[in-house]
């Protein structure tokens, strides 16, 4: 996985210093070749070593051959960065098994949960690899992580990121502002994987974000709960690969964190944003 996931990095950094073409899917949902060269490079590496296995990538969807393995492909995590020269884009692998029960009536594999059990996210920019092997520890460039000892919220290094588009339907910036109140600070580096990395080696405290795709969070939240970190649900309840909702911390915030939620959710104790019109007086 570690060498599948540098060969793609590399091949990002050629396209990256070159001058790119953006195209745009929707509003201000951009792809590049990167995207799509990255990706198509990563399913053929995956088929040469293990040609029964299922793949969902970002670009090309689901490639279901009803195998007990599944790969979850992000092969440009950030991509208006990348499109934009800024230098903060991953690419993010992770695998995971199913156990497959046979239902002699049916004659059909029924699916239960199932479990990430290996993880790569590599930073090309950085030449930072991160791996995780369930029960097994997380590394940076082969050296263990583990998550932050922070246990105050308010002097808390936090992450979050906002849709690329349909942002006018996403609540974050009032979770945003208050969690900006409550804490040392709130970064916005646009790659939700990479800030599940920085969590796992102890340099956020927490993470939040809404909406994110499985590939988004299959790797980066193995990394954390093998760097000794906590993922759940906006609520507490535990995270589903297809929950939609993010919370990863090093466990001693957490509480803490979960708490700001239900208090922006139910409006009790918001703080109004400043009047620009006041501030320009």
């Amino acid at each position: 996985m570690s060498a599948i996931a540098r060969e793609a990095g590399a091949l990002l950094m050629q396209h990256f210093h070159q001058h790119l073409k953006i195209e745009y899917k929707g509003d201000a949902d951009l792809v590049t070749a990167a995207d799509r060269a990255s990706e198509v490079l990563i399913r053929e590496r995956i088929r040469q070593q293990w040609p029964t296995h299922d793949i969902l990538g970002e670009e090309q969807g689901l490639s279901d051959q009803g195998s007990e393995y599944r790969w979850y492909v992000d092969p440009l995590d950030g991509t208006t960065n990348f499109a934009h020269g800024f230098p903060v884009f991953c690419v993010s692998i992770a695998l995971e098994h199913h156990a497959l029960e046979h239902q002699a009536l049916e004659h059909q594999a029924q699916e239960r949960e199932g479990e990430r059990i290996a993880a790569v996210i590599y930073d090309p920019t950085r030449d930072e690899l991160f791996s995780a092997e369930r029960g097994r520890g997380a590394q940076l460039n082969g050296e263990a992580i583990h998550v932050s000892k922070t246990a105050a919220l308010k002097e808390s290094l936090l992450a979050t990121g906002f849709p690329s588009r349909k942002r006018h339907k996403n609540p974050n910036i009032y979770f945003y502002h208050q969690i900006t109140l409550h804490s040392h600070g709130v970064r916005r580096a646009g790659s939700a994987a990479l800030d599940l990395c920085n969590v796992a080696a102890g340099r956020f405290d927490g993470f939040w974000e809404f909406n994110l795709n499985p590939w988004d969070t299959a790797a980066g939240v193995l990394i954390v709960e093998e760097a000794g970190g906590k993922v759940t649900r906006f609520d507490g309840a535990p995270f589903e690969i297809d929950s939609r909702e993010t919370v990863a911390s090093n466990g001693l915030i957490h509480e803490a964190l979960l708490r700001e939620f239900e208090d922006v959710f139910a409006g009790r104790g918001l703080e109004a944003l400043p009047d620009p019109r006041v501030y320009e007086r």
